[in-house]
């Protein structure tokens, strides 16, 4: 269990001590998983409608509000229903986009300055329904890096609350510390092709240039999602993270995989390697040490 750190949270913008949020942002920055399990999110009883797949369009795995598109649609990509309903909807899952800023603001006052938001997402469909790819099939261990959103070196930071109604808990698989899984994967890696990284941007393949550094964190997501071996191995811990609990990790750095589980909201939020509290820890600074050279 030394993969999940707990600590005894029950309101979404608590009062710790110094020593305890420095303790805490230590083992966050390790790759570790902070877990709160009374910290579950509220749920209007007239909102409890909105936990049903129904809600999702096309084959969207989840709904996701963006603040700045407000006046689009209720700011919601992925939903459908009548304009009331998906007013109502944009609510509940801006609360929640609201609750996890100020959860991270107070369990680390050092973060508080630099954290951009990304758009908050709700996931009322079976984890083990949306197996699009192998590449995208969450169920499979990886560390998260996405082939269009280069970020050379920003960290992914994520607030998740279980709300299943039910009883039943959001199980993940957790693997190896990040430095022993980059030990691992690292060597397994092909240099980019001369050219390549430009010529992704200039024909809007990537949003930006991918770095050195983003090429390695996007070929260990493939390879581990490819490695057989890797994905069965005894020693990745199988954790169910139970109705009414939240959890907070780097998912760049905490090797992770969901199989099973239904009803999650969460908050993906990026962070600036200065605003770290020990940036040596970081995938970044880990990964220079071991390949010998500036990777951004």
């Amino acid at each position: 269990m030394y993969r999940i750190i707990e600590a005894d949270v029950s309101t979404w913008a608590p009062q710790i001590g110094e020593d305890e949020s420095h303790h805490l942002a230590g083992e966050l920055e390790l790759g570790k998983i902070i877990y709160l399990p009374h910290l579950p999110f509220a749920i209007a009883q007239t909102e409890l409608r909105f936990l049903d797949t129904r809600w999702l369009s096309g084959t969207h795995k989840s709904i996701s509000f963006d603040a700045t598109r407000a006046a689009t649609d209720a700011g919601l990509r992925g939903a459908r229903g009548d304009s009331g309903e998906l007013v109502a909807l944009a609510a509940l899952i801006a609360r929640f986009r609201t609750n996890a800023a100020a959860l991270l603001r107070a369990l680390f006052p050092r973060y508080a300055h630099h954290l951009r938001m990304a758009p908050t997402s709700l996931r009322p469909g079976d984890v083990e329904t949306h197996k699009i790819s192998w590449r995208k099939d969450d169920t499979l261990l990886h560390v998260d890096a996405f082939p269009s959103r280069p970020n050379h070196g920003e960290r992914i930071l994520r607030v998740i609350t279980n709300v299943h109604t039910r009883g039943v808990p959001r199980v993940w698989k957790i693997g190896d510390l990040f430095e022993k899984t980059a030990g691992e994967f690292l060597p397994r890696m092909r240099a980019p092709l001369p050219g390549g990284a430009a010529l992704l941007h200039a024909l809007h393949v990537t949003k930006s240039r991918r770095s050195l550094y983003d090429h390695i964190m996007l070929g260990m997501h493939d390879q581990m999602k490819l490695d057989r071996d890797y994905q069965q191995r005894k020693s990745h811990l199988t954790f169910g993270f139970r109705p009414g609990s939240t959890w907070i990790c780097f998912s760049d750095q905490a090797a992770h995989a969901a199989l099973s589980g239904q009803y999650m909201l969460e908050q993906t939020l990026h962070l600036p390697l200065a605003a770290l509290y020990f940036p040596e820890r970081s995938p970044l600074r880990l990964l220079e040490r071991m390949h010998g050279t500036a990777l951004i």
